[in-house]
């Protein structure tokens, strides 16, 4: 997979939009934010959000689930009834997206940056869904990535359409219509 390094204002929904001003300002002068999450001021988009610890196996990070929204919840269906906590990424992920999934977690990982990507799936009615990740990188010591908070947002060009099992039901690999790593140093005007 191919990262762009793109400025903050690459991002869509309104609600990543705010996450990723709030990682910032958590930020301050340090690589990448603590974990000093404020649960009642991420409590209106809770229900998107899945946080994982990063764990290191055999020199390689992985991905432990510590938390999962309604949200995501819905978008692994009844096959993940426990929204993974307590397992790896890599363990619940369909075969068809992990890969993917998982180089763009890496990306994070070693840029110590967010990242963002816009991959198109379908639903089970067949239905085009825009499917935006974010993904915000933190560290206890403010240096080195320990976690990662991600933001998922699922909308259809088509309108309504359904989230249920959309991660578990790929038929196909999601294709991606952006992987970019933001350059949050690159803010302007309304992002500092």
């Amino acid at each position: 997979m191919e990262f762009m390094v793109l400025p903050p204002d690459i991002v869509r929904s309104i609600n990543q939009i705010w996450l990723l001003k709030y990682w910032m300002r958590l930020r301050g002068s340090r690589q990448v934010p603590s974990h000093s999450l404020d649960a009642e001021e991420l409590a209106d988009i809770s229900d998107n959000l899945l946080f994982t610890n990063v764990v290191h196996e055999a020199g390689k990070p992985r991905f432990l689930i510590s938390f999962s929204g309604v949200r995501i919840l819905e978008f692994f269906g009844a096959t993940c009834s426990t929204g993974g906590q307590g397992r790896f990424l890599d363990e619940v992920l369909p075969a068809a997206y992990r890969d993917a999934a998982l180089s763009t977690l890496h990306a994070a990982v070693r840029a110590r940056m967010p990242v963002y990507t816009v991959a198109d799936m379908r639903d089970r009615a067949g239905r085009i869904v825009h499917f935006e990740r974010l993904l915000l990188p933190f560290g206890r010591d403010g240096t080195e990535v320990d976690g990662i908070l991600a933001s998922i947002e699922a909308v259809s060009p088509e309108g309504v359409f359904h989230s249920r099992e959309l991660m578990t039901t790929p038929s196909s690999r999601p294709a991606f219509a952006l992987c970019a790593i933001i350059d949050t140093h690159a803010a302007v005007g309304g992002w500092s």
